[in-house]
């Protein structure tokens, strides 16, 4: 399962999740996700998110999902941390957010970190999630990474099921779907929705349903129920899109809007990797025929 930019991606729509996994972090906190080069072997960093203003003891933290076995894990990853703080020459705290898919995973000795990994590393374990019922749900929306693929879709419908606004709903049904993709590749986005009862997903106990898709009923039209979907997808993506590449011209705006659905899909994934405009004009100057 191609799980590493998934987690990026949750990241960088589901913000305050960084907030309820590292203490100390306010809810309202907001981050610009990058993924910067350190220049001693050119190294990248998995995750790294800045938060946004101006007040100097808000930390930067350093993300990294690691589901497989590696002996030198730990070493690797504070030798990163500590050639990004040096070439960088930042002044600002820093903390470092692991997740793991279970504690026997093989991550080498843990001694020489000790005191790092205490006091300033939350490590989260995917597996310790799986048994759990009171999960908020930001960490469900993880859970759904690593349970059994027969109880995963009875899962993803109780968590559309919970209420939320429109933009956080349409957040979270396009992760959803995107982790589903993941965990299913053999089947098409149609056959996700149809295992998801997207259209019998109980949307009228949501706000999004009352105050958008109710509307499209009692109108008859099921085009504006669909329509109402791709909009909020790409106001969502444009707003992203102004964060990491700064103000989008009306050209680029259009260009965005004009794309189908797949081609939104295809966007929102390299966003992960842009640096800054340069990178969206590129993307958008490729052929998408």
């Amino acid at each position: 399962m191609k799980t590493d930019k998934l987690f990026y991606r949750i990241f960088l729509w589901q913000p305050e999740l960084i907030a309820e996994l590292v203490p100390g972090i306010p809810m309202d906190c907001q981050f610009d996700y990058s993924a910067p080069v350190v220049k001693e072997q050119e190294q990248r960093i998995d995750g790294l998110f800045t938060p946004v203003g101006d007040d100097p003891d808000l930390p930067l933290v350093f993300v990294e999902a690691q589901m497989q076995a590696d002996r030198g894990f730990y070493g690797r990853f504070f030798q990163e941390v500590f050639m990004y703080l040096r070439q960088y020459e930042v002044s600002r705290p820093w903390r470092g957010l692991l997740i793991f898919s279970s504690r026997g995973q093989g991550l080498g000795v843990e001694t020489p970190y000790r005191l790092l990994l205490d006091n300033l590393v939350e490590r989260l374990y995917l597996e310790d999630l799986i048994p759990r019922s009171d999960l908020s749900p930001n960490l469900a929306l993880l859970r759904l990474l690593v349970l059994p693929e027969s109880e995963t879709p009875e899962s993803a419908r109780n968590l559309l099921n919970v209420e939320a606004s429109e933009e956080v709903f349409q957040r979270r049904l396009d992760l959803v779907e995107s982790i589903m993709a993941s965990k299913f590749p053999e089947l098409s986005l149609e056959e996700i929705r149809e295992m998801l009862d997207i259209t019998q997903v109980r949307l009228e106990d949501t706000r999004f349903y009352r105050d958008v898709l109710q509307k499209g009923r009692q109108e008859g039209r099921q085009e504006g129920r669909q329509e109402g979907f791709q909009e909020a997808q790409t106001q969502m993506l444009l707003r992203q899109l102004t964060r990491r590449c700064g103000e989008l011209s009306d050209m680029q705006r259009q260009q965005v809007i004009s794309l189908n659905s797949g081609q939104r899909d295809e966007l929102a994934e390299a966003l992960l990797d842009f640096g800054g405009m340069e990178d969206l004009v590129r993307w958008l100057q490729t052929d998408k025929n």
